[in-house]
């Protein structure tokens, strides 16, 4: 009964969850891959042999090197250019790790065809020298390290020479564990075979944070999804984050070689619609920690999807760590009674508290979890799930989007320093190869603004993006999939448009007006022109003369229609936010609004005009209002030719064509003759095109 209660309920909700759309979600400048190339931003990288599944598995700022995995080789790039002369090494079959063992080394793992293998990896000391190769005799089994099957999703973090790794042990894919591996501390995993540890996992990325001023303390914090042990009437997977003390050697007597700080928590993000009913975003895809001042409060920025065929969404939530620090040091959850259910545990918990770690803040008597109590281990064995969950801050997704052609694979986040803060830029990866740049502001107290920068298309096929990575320091952005790897700038300040206002009104962290063009934003002295407002976007603020003379540079343009015919004006506003009108100058200089009547079709390029008459000629102009701002974005001078230069009849009236008019069905036009919305068979923005009420149309007589 759960998979049609769901439906319903995803059916009900829909129209809550689709308000949560913003409508600042269409990109400002969507670039083709064509586009892309032409604008020197972009750099492809593929081998021109046969190969597939580009990921990219290490960023190395210090030595300027990328490492990208593909089907039977590793490869080190060029941060600065990927397309110079890579560093090939020896084939791992499908490589899954990549890490820095130390200066001089990489612990590199494969899957090796069904059969892991993990060895070192030589790459000199500087990037400077051409080395890369694996150390002989370095080969090992990678058992525990490396999935078997490439398809299977796995994490894995080298820390102090110590391997962790979330993925499937073994060939059939049944046995999902977190192990430590490597270093001086023994091996250790999860409970193997317990769903209450872990329920079919998918393994997405780990990190370590410091819990206290104390060493002791630091625990590792990883992030998955699995299938759903809370209720029977609920989402069939539940996002997870789960930690373990990077201390933990195991028990004395239970849970002997295995964790026994393990604690799991389900992340929730959700869309409350107005009648309270919740949507919730359970398939968690990505997860993205951006450090912050305080080291042991990172903020967590996870990428989740719905999972129900009723409708399609992705959205962004952010959690401080020290949100999901709390639930962890919250309630426990418990099953009791005749129908088993989760309940918060309310007796007595063991001392120290589940998950404290040995020698830390709390435990200082205790150095090593060999020493814990029984008590304490047989109560993490079956008590490891948290009962609250943990929910965003504020309570709600950064961003959301739904009823949408495409979802959304990976995401990565940048820090920009502007000149009025900083502003976290997100950079998401879709499932049609594209990459979106989204920055999200404060508009009121407890209102989020969201406007999507721009949108590329990143390769020639529409593959998904598997990997995100940002170089701040080399101001790029390193985008994988199955087809290759591109490396893209951070900004396309030109692509806003030649004016300081698109500058302004983009309001895009990395690009500000130099007095010239949009371009980089960088610290200069105050006596340098350099004009940005990221929070308002005001360019009757920040542009002050560029205005006038953005004006002024703004020429009129000539153009021709033919008495009788349809004339198409031409006016491409340079956002997609604009609000476009037609003014046309009267006798004396004034401008009024153009007639909708005289309008045949609106489109995003222009407006199709007709039948014109002598009497339409004159001075047009378009403008376009975003932001409260209105500016002209082109000037034009109609001159109408009459007919009679091309020889033949006069044009025929619309009541001779159409037939005499309904009273009452239109007004008359410029020319005196009747024009209504019937008559033209569109009205402003219709499908443009006339429609004959008198059956078929008269054609003029064939000249002899």
């Amino acid at each position: 009964m759960a998979p049609p209660v769901r439906a319903l309920l995803l059916g009900l909700v829909l129209p809550c969850a689709l308000a949560w759309s913003s409508p600042l979600s269409t990109p400002r400048v969507s670039l083709s891959y064509t586009e892309l190339l032409q604008t020197h931003t972009a750099r492809p990288f593929a081998f021109a042999f046969n190969t597939s599944d580009y990921r990219i598995l290490l960023l190395d700022q210090d030595q300027d090197r990328l490492y990208l995995g593909a089907r039977d080789y590793l490869v080190a790039l060029d941060l600065h250019n990927v397309n110079r002369e890579p560093l090939i090494g020896e084939c791992f079959n499908y490589v899954r790790l990549v890490e820095p063992l130390n200066r001089t080394h990489l612990y590199v793992c494969g899957t090796g065809a069904c059969q892991p293998v993990c060895a070192l990896v030589h790459r000199g000391w500087r990037s400077q020298e051409y080395l890369f190769r694996m150390v002989p005799r370095s080969l090992e089994p990678g058992k525990g390290r490396c999935p078997y099957d490439p398809r299977q999703s796995s994490l894995a973090t080298l820390v102090n020479g110590t391997l962790y790794a979330g993925l499937h042990v073994d060939f059939m894919g049944t046995d999902a564990a977190l192990f430590r591996t490597m270093g001086p501390r023994p091996a250790v995993r999860t409970e193997q075979h317990d769903s209450r540890w872990l329920y079919d996992p998918v393994f997405l990325r780990a990190h370590v944070v410091p819990d206290s001023s104390e060493r002791s303390d630091d625990k590792l914090y990883f992030f998955f999804r699995e299938k759903a042990l809370e209720g029977a009437v609920g989402p069939g997977v539940l996002a997870r984050v789960g930690r373990v003390c990077l201390n933990d050697d195991g028990g004395q007597r239970a849970l002997v070689n295995k964790w026994t700080t393990f604690l799991k928590a389900r992340l929730v993000c959700s869309v409350v619609g107005e009648d309270g009913v919740e949507t919730f975003f359970d398939e968690l895809r990505d997860v993205f920690l951006l450090p912050t001042q305080d080291e042991k409060n990172p903020r967590v920025y996870g990428l989740f999807s719905t999972l129900g065929s009723v409708f399609r969404g992705s959205a962004v939530c952010v959690y401080p760590l020290s949100a999901i620090r709390s639930v962890f040091n919250g309630p426990f959850a418990h099953k009791e009674g005749h129908s088993y259910q989760w309940v918060p545990y309310t007796g007595r918990v063991p001392y120290p508290r589940p998950g404290a770690c040995p020698g830390g803040a709390f435990t200082p008597g205790l150095g090593s979890t060999r020493e814990f109590p029984d008590e304490l281990v047989m109560f993490v064995r079956s008590h490891p799930l948290m009962y609250d969950p943990v929910y965003p801050a504020p309570r709600r997704p950064l961003l959301v989007r739904t009823g949408l052609p495409y979802g959304f694979t990976t995401l990565a986040v940048d820090l920009a320093q502007a000149a009025d803060g900083r502003y976290e830029v997100v950079f998401l990866g879709t499932d049609r190869g594209t990459v979106q740049k989204v920055v999200v502001l404060p508009k009121d107290p407890g209102v989020l603004e969201e406007l999507t920068l721009e949108e590329v298309e990143v390769f020639k096929t529409q593959v998904p993006v598997k990997t995100l990575w940002i170089s701040s320091k080399r101001h790029q952005l390193y985008v994988s999939s199955d087809v290759g790897l591109a490396q893209l700038s951070l900004h396309r300040c030109g692509a806003y448009g030649p004016a300081c206002a698109d500058c302004c009104l983009a309001r895009d962290p990395h690009c500000a007006w130099d007095g010239r063009r949009c371009t980089r934003y960088s610290p200069a002295p105050a006596r340098r022109v350099r004009r940005q407002d990221i929070k308002h976007g005001d360019p009757l603020r920040q542009c002050r003369g560029f205005n006038a003379q953005a004006e002024q540079e703004l020429e009129e343009q000539v153009q021709f229609g033919v008495e009788g015919g349809s004339v198409f004006l031409e006016c491409r506003p340079p956002s997609p936010r604009a609000q476009v009108r037609w003014l046309l100058q009267l006798e004396g200089g004034t401008w009024r609004p153009l007639p909708r009547e005289r309008v045949l079709l609106q489109t995003p390029q222009g407006i199709l005009l007709g039948p014109v008459a002598p009497s339409d000629g004159g001075r047009y102009q378009c403008v376009g209002t975003e932001n409260s701002y209105t500016r002209p974005l082109r000037r034009l001078l109609l001159h109408v030719l009459p007919h009679g230069l091309l020889g033949g009849p006069p044009p025929p009236t619309c009541q001779s064509q159409w037939g005499p008019p309904r009273p009452g069905a239109g007004q008359r036009g410029q020319n005196g003759t009747q024009i209504g919305a019937e008559a033209l068979g569109t009205s402003l923005g219709g499908p443009g095109r006339r429609r004959d009420r008198a059956g078929p149309s008269r054609r003029p007589p064939p000249r002899n």
